[in-house]
């Protein structure tokens, strides 16, 4: 069999990969399939039998992923087959030298059409840590669903990892999940970036601060431990779709100012809310009206219709933040933070104009 795709051929592995596959096991590179050999004098050997026998025992596959030079860059499985519940689970590797250029999504997306198209299976499954962000993204991209995420289910080298689960089924449409980029945003100012680990200590200084903990719905206590989980968790939430966040600092300095983020994300109509805190030394230089607005075009140029800010009544200072930066007051949600009214203002492209 061969799958082709735009720019991959999805192939059985066979004696005429000797050399190339050498010269990988060689190099130390980990990319292909499990069972591979770790010495190069065993290539000969799972080429000719152990890389067939997933197959022949009827439960999955191992197919060599190659460019349009037939160069391997890649490998892709399907295994843990159940012919009887018509499930399957698909896995891939990519050479690190050929990764960022789409192969693997391209690969999945083959090999899955291939999959519903010759075969009676109904469900295909993929698995990925939930800190590798690069593969959460492409199972994404390839239309799986993300259906939730299995605690310590895997043992790497370095400890126990959460892995996210994901599945897609014969009758569903494969449309990539929505997902905001990932981008830099620069003001005259301030430069908004995607958060680092570094950020915890300014990020845990800011959440802790007396004026920010009355201002929001902040765990009392905040400390580096939940700043750091919360940057560790940025990126899987920009690839679910749900937010989207920015640390904030000084052009000139670097110096941390602020954290900005988009939250609430409603694809379907196109609206979002943000939400920010400023460092205590960075309160009153218009720091968080300059980096909002950022954000806000940013969005609109993003396809969405409207932004909104919500602050608490007793906030005078995020509410001249609000009007400075051009929202308009709609009106007052009671009760919604610990009980308090919020004021709800919005934003639309026209008001920008």
């Amino acid at each position: 069999m061969s799958i082709a795709t735009a720019r991959l051929r999805l192939r059985p592995f066979g004696p005429q990969d000797t050399g190339r596959v050498r010269s990988i096991v060689g190099s130390g590179v980990r990319f292909l399939p499990p069972g591979a050999p770790v010495h190069p004098s065993g290539v000969a050997q799972w080429l000719a039998s152990g890389v067939h026998e997933l197959r022949r025992a009827g439960q999955g596959m191992h197919l060599a992923m190659t460019d349009v030079d037939g160069v391997i860059v890649g490998a892709i499985s399907l295994f843990k087959t159940s012919w009887s519940a018509g499930t399957t689970e698909v896995g891939y590797g990519v050479h690190p030298l050929y990764r960022s250029r789409g192969f693997a999504t391209e690969a999945v997306r083959g090999l899955v059409d291939w999959v519903f198209a010759n075969t009676r299976l109904r469900r295909i499954d993929l698995t990925a840590n939930l800190d590798n962000a690069a593969s959460l993204r492409v199972a994404q991209k390839a239309g799986f669903t993300w259906e939730g995420v299995l605690r310590a289910a895997v043992m790497d080298d370095d400890g126990p990892h959460d892995l996210v689960m994901f599945g897609l089924l014969r009758g569903d449409d494969r449309v990539p999940a929505n997902t905001l980029p990932r981008t830099e945003l620069r003001t005259g100012r301030l430069l908004l970036r995607p958060p680092v680990p570094a950020d915890a200590p300014d990020l845990a200084a800011t959440a802790a601060d007396p004026l920010t903990q009355a201002r929001t719905s902040l765990p009392p206590g905040y400390t580096e431990e939940d700043a750091r989980s919360f940057i560790d968790g940025a990126e899987q939430r920009r690839i679910r779709g749900t937010d989207a966040g920015w640390t904030v600092v000084e052009l000139e300095t670097g110096r941390f100012a602020m954290n900005v983020d988009i939250r609430d994300v409603d694809w379907r109509n196109r609206t979002a809310e943000v939400g920010y805190m400023t460092a205590p030394w960075a309160r009153g230089r218009g720091y968080a009206g300059e980096a909002v607005l950022a954000v806000a075009g940013w969005l609109f140029e993003q396809g969405f219709h409207r932004l909104q800010l919500r602050v608490a009544v007793d906030n005078p200072e995020s509410r001249r933040v609000a009007e400075k930066a051009g929202f308009v007051r709609e009106g007052v949600a009671r009760a919604c933070l610990r009980g308090d009214d919020l004021v709800v203002y919005s934003l639309i492209p026209s008001d920008l104009a």
